[in-house]
């Protein structure tokens, strides 16, 4: 299976059956607990539209990691796709995201780390990231994490 392959099963297989303030409070404070325990240097945060309704940073981390996560947030915004899917996805196709995208590199980055947080029956609702790793170990983390967070709900 494709790296793009592998990022499209993981969006359709973690997918909520619901999402509101109490859950992504309790998806934010699980991945905390897990990056808290690996010493992670990463920023957390959880999305519902617009509104920021978790995000911690771990140290090690700076206001530069709060920029990517928003960055890449608009990205899975925009696409209703994984940050780094869209950007696989212009790789695949021999292209690059910052050239071919035709949007301003300094408000979207389609790096890996964050994921659409995707409900049953309703679609994309909100976002769920982290930075501070590099791309792929962002994503591995808040992939990881989600799924095991699903498996408890």
């Amino acid at each position: 299976m494709s790296l793009l392959e592998t990022l499209v099963e993981q969006e359709s297989r973690l997918v909520f059956t619901s999402f509101d303030n109490e859950v992504a409070l309790a998806l934010g404070a699980f991945l905390l607990d897990a990056a808290r325990e690996r010493s992670l240097p990463v920023t957390i945060s959880v999305r519902r539209g617009q509104q920021r309704l978790f995000h911690a940073a771990l140290p090690g981390t700076s206001a530069d990691n709060d920029e990517w996560i928003d960055r890449k947030s608009r990205v899975v915004d925009r696409y209703g796709q994984s940050s780094y899917r869209v950007g696989e996805s212009f790789r695949v196709s021999g292209k690059t995201f910052d050239a071919d995208s035709r949007l301003d590199p300094d408000r979207y980055a389609a790096h890996g780390g964050v994921f659409p947080v995707n409900v049953a029956g309703v679609g994309l609702v909100g976002t769920v990231g982290v930075s501070g790793l590099p791309q792929a170990e962002d994503h591995a983390f808040v992939v990881e994490q989600v799924e095991k967070f699903l498996a408890t709900t």
